[in-house]
């Protein structure tokens, strides 16, 4: 018996390629046989790591167990769905179509698609992992009804120990307020309502801030270009579009940040959320999908995207140190729910469960 862990695309950064590769690498640990098979890897990866084209799935055993990353769109969820072994689904959710509509036609064709394509493998799955409560009620309104566990993206907190960007810490520890958001520049992403939010926050309250948006706009370059537009139309000043940039940069981002701040309208985890709180950034997030699951009751919570609300509760959060070092114990509290050593542990409770 072996356990693949295998997704359509192993990219680098990724959150759920980072998710494959901590679950191959602790069950690997734990002594378990395993393999990593992608259609595609990043050749970044592939440097590191030993990965299977997908291509050829004929040795797989009907004693194997697959672990499926099931995110997007791909003819690989189709061959999965016919294999003859142990199928266990690991579920970080889909992007809803509409969001690219206008935007992007071919990735709006690839989250219908990837929605067609899970509800017809409800009927092959012995088992699913969701990576958050609203992903498992997901799951079970597209027609799964298997065992459906919660556990959380096992996350390697040791990554953020390393040594941070000198040039980027430098230039963003400067005396100005920094409002950080990280995630792909995407519409489900609503950086247009950060945007706003930053805006108010520092007309009103502190002229001296800058907004730091932290995500790669490829692919999605018309997007981006209405988001340049937004900031000269509403007259905000110092907004910062990272791009693509390596990780010590995002680092120094996260260590240079005084406040996190999330507007998005459709997130299956929220992995910027649990780095926010490594680095006692204090968070204001909107009420939306799976946020409120990810903060568990730590952060700040906005019921809507109005910017004048937001800006009022960022501006309090950041001159109330009572109030920020609450939110702060509050947030370092719920991060010991994402250990890297207690999701590793219910994971391999739960493989080990499953092949009894």
């Amino acid at each position: 018996m072996k356990i693949i862990n295998m997704l359509p695309i192993l990219s680098f950064g990724d959150a759920v390629g980072n998710d494959a590769l901590a679950l191959h690498h602790s069950l690997q640990q734990a002594g378990y046989a395993c393999e990593l098979m992608a259609a595609y890897t990043a050749p970044k990866i592939t440097q590191k790591e030993t990965v299977r084209s997908t291509d050829d799935l004929s040795d797989i055993k009907p004693d194997d167990i697959v672990i499926y990353h099931l995110s997007t769109g791909h003819e690989l969820n189709l061959r999965f769905a016919k294999l003859n072994c142990k199928k266990i689904i690991r579920y970080h959710n889909i992007t809803p179509p509409h969001f690219f509509c206008g935007y992007h036609h071919i990735l709006l064709e690839n989250c219908l698609d990837a929605y067609n394509q899970a509800r017809m493998m409800a009927k092959c799955a012995d088992f699913c992992l969701a990576d958050s409560a609203y992903n498992r009620e997901e799951l079970i309104r597209m027609g799964y009804r298997c065992n459906i566990e919660v556990m959380p993206i096992l996350i390697p907190f040791s990554d953020y120990e390393k040594e941070p960007d000198a040039q980027v810490m430098e230039q963003m520890q400067d005396g100005m307020t920094n409002i950080l958001f990280t995630g792909r520049i995407n519409p489900n992403k609503r950086q247009e309502d950060v945007i706003a939010a930053f805006c108010v926050y520092q007309k009103q309250y502190n002229p001296n801030s800058r907004l730091i948006l932290v995500g790669n706009y490829e692919g999605m370059e018309n997007y981006y270009e209405r988001l340049l537009a937004y900031v000269k139309e509403i007259g905000a000043n110092n907004v910062l579009f990272s791009g693509h940039i390596s990780f010590p940069a995002i680092l120094a981002y996260y260590r240079s940040a005084d406040l996190f701040l999330c507007m998005s309208d459709h997130e299956g985890f929220c992995v910027p959320l649990v780095e926010a709180m490594f680095f006692d950034i204090p968070i204001v997030a909107k009420n939306t999908t799976a946020i409120p699951y990810t903060l568990g009751g730590s952060g700040f919570m906005l019921e809507d995207e109005n910017p004048m609300i937001a800006a009022a509760l960022m501006n309090r959060v950041l001159t109330d140190e009572c109030l920020k070092n609450k939110i702060i114990d509050g947030q370092r509290e719920r991060l010991c729910d994402f250990a890297h050593e207690k999701i590793e542990k219910q994971l391999l409770s739960l493989i080990e469960d499953f092949i009894k």
